[in-house]
């Protein structure tokens, strides 16, 4: 997404209209979830994409059709039945809803798209909120736009007061983590909701084997790598090459001098008891909405025990995790490091971490059609 609004900031430097389109909401199987964009230049390029195939070509060209006889926002949905996916080569069966939002003026977009480009480069969050389908009363229509920064302040409107304040109000737990959503209200209104954030940050106190092999799975998820260790053994390029900064130090020493906020992930993972003691307190006093610590339940309760009588509140405490990562029965560094960023990207990303197995029902489905097909095909010879 950020090539979308980069690519904004030029084309509409230069007054030249543009269309992003958006994916708002999905249904079933999808090529691209919501929050995919595309942007289409005037010249009927473009930057990003919505997934591929007849679909993103369909999208495309209403966007240069929209551009040409200077047309409103659209609100489009397409089914990916099997005909459609077939001409893809995709294996598809779900729904796609896309908002389609041209720009004619850039005083309609560039202050929020240069604000959002800012927040990908740390300077504070921010969120966009679309309407997409209009209120019953018509007080709002397709693509109003209502921008919220992480200090409450707004510009734009999504028709009324309260539908403004429930918007700031969802906005600021999206920014934690950059995330979206599609909201629907009772009065007809349908709107989606998107934050932008920095990059996420990952903070691993501790640099032993366990914090090497988690350093090699962050990086390429797109965290930013923090490494602290009060040891030079420990703590130095050489051993985590991956790292955007490393310090050596004890890791309240340490975590005061990182840009830590929100959507910063800190796993504590030091050398014994006496440390993670330390550490879990100095990590728990931070902004990061994700602290872990790694260990066994019973070394847990020893340390949990202490933070209360260093008056860490009950409140921080429950969040905390530990002990750290998903139960796939890891043993290795390596099995433990894919447990935790596991765990890490489910709690980023919203998910629950069950399987996704499909269910007993849906497979008695499938079973039943095969053996009907198998009958008919026997009675027809």
């Amino acid at each position: 997404m950020k090539e979308v609004f980069h690519e904004a900031i030029q084309r509409l430097k230069k007054d030249e209209p543009v269309v992003i389109a958006t994916v708002v909401k999905t249904k079933g199987s999808t090529p691209q979830k919501p929050g995919a964009k595309l942007l289409v230049r005037q010249d009927g390029t473009g930057a990003g994409t919505l997934g591929g195939g007849c679909v993103e070509g369909d999208i495309w060209f209403a966007a240069k059709q929209m551009m040409d006889q200077g047309e409103p926002s659209d609100y489009r949905e397409y089914e990916l039945n099997e005909d459609l996916a077939a001409d893809d080569g995709l294996v598809c069966g779900g729904t796609m809803y896309f908002l389609i939002d041209p720009v004619y003026e850039s005083s309609e977009y560039l202050p929020f798209a240069k604000e959002i480009d800012a927040a990908y480069e740390g300077e504070g969050s921010v969120a966009l909120a679309s309407i997409v389908k209009s209120s019953l009363d018509g007080k709002s229509k397709i693509g109003d736009k209502l921008f919220v920064r992480e200090d409450g302040s707004t510009e734009g409107t999504l028709g009324n007061s309260d539908m403004d304040l429930e918007a700031v109000s969802k906005a600021h737990n999206l920014m934690i983590h950059g995330n979206n959503e599609y909201i629907t209200l009772e009065n007809g209104t349908e709107y989606f909701i998107e934050a932008y954030t920095t990059p996420p940050q990952l903070v691993i106190c501790g640099g032993g084997h366990v914090s090497k092999a988690i350093s090699a799975l962050a990086k390429p998820l797109g965290f930013r790598l923090f490494i602290t260790d009060d040891r030079n053994e420990f703590a130095n390029s050489e051993r985590f090459p991956e790292a955007d900064i490393i310090i050596q130090d004890t890791p309240e020493n340490a975590l005061p001098k990182l840009p830590i906020n929100p959507n910063t992930f800190v796993v504590v993972a030091t050398r014994g008891h006496r440390y993670d003691n330390t550490a879990l307190l100095a990590a728990a006093n931070t902004l990061a909405k994700y602290v872990g610590l790694m260990g066994s339940k019973r070394k847990t309760i020893l340390i949990y025990e202490d933070l209360l009588r260093e008056n860490l509140s009950v409140e921080r405490l429950r969040e905390i995790r530990s002990p750290i990562g998903l139960d796939i029965k890891a043993r290795t560094p390596e099995e433990i490091a894919m447990s935790i960023m596991s765990e890490i990207l489910m709690f980023r990303l919203g998910g629950t971490g069950a399987p996704m197995k499909l269910e007993d029902k849906l497979l008695e489905k499938i079973i039943e059609k095969v053996a009907t097909s198998k009958e008919k095909s026997v009675f027809s010879a």
